[in-house]
């Protein structure tokens, strides 16, 4: 998938559905960061919804952020400035607001992974960052805390992420499906 694709068929329809529970809305800064995340985690094709896609015995993390279920999914349900939103998203989206079961469905159920991954970055008290250097900090070092970082794949993400931010202005009022 594109870039320009996962913008629109995935982060967008995202963005909004988190927006319409009462979570923040979308915005240029959100979109860049999340997708370059994607990007990071999910390969510049963004094809893996699981860890070590395509192989036959997954690892640990789901989703096209790839969140372990004792980690992104976790924090995200029990954190007190995501808890209540990411319940939310659950009952709206028809998963029970369990550790174990969020973390089989974010695999699968695309509004539910970038609400998670959306909550994600929610919890975190500074403002999204806007720069690369400040973003691969954030994401390196307080969110995502991935255990084979990859800096040099960074740069790469971060300018794709920006041109196809910038080449595709966020729509205002689109509605979210219910299913991905």
């Amino acid at each position: 998938m594109t870039p320009d694709e996962f913008l629109t068929r995935i982060l967008d329809p995202g963005l909004q559905f988190v927006a319409s529970i009462g979570g923040p809305q979308p915005t240029i800064a959100a979109r860049r960061f999340l997708l370059a995340v994607a990007l990071q985690e999910s390969g510049p094709n963004l094809e893996a919804r699981y860890q070590n896609s395509p192989a036959a015995v997954p690892g640990p993390a789901r989703g096209w952020w790839q969140f372990e279920q004792g980690g992104g999914v976790n924090g995200v349900l029990t954190h007190p400035n995501s808890q209540a939103l990411a319940q939310t998203a659950c009952n709206r989206l028809f998963v029970v607001p369990d550790g174990a079961a969020c973390w089989r469905a974010i695999e699968g159920h695309d509004l539910l992974a970038t609400a998670f991954a959306r909550l994600l970055l929610w919890t975190d008290p500074p403002p999204i960052p806007t720069t690369e250097q400040a973003a691969w900090d954030c994401y390196a070092n307080r969110l995502w805390r991935p255990g084979a970082p990859r800096r040099n794949d960074w740069t790469a993400n971060w300018a794709t992420a920006q041109a196809a931010v910038a080449a595709n202005p966020l729509r205002r009022g689109a509605r979210a499906a219910r299913r991905p």
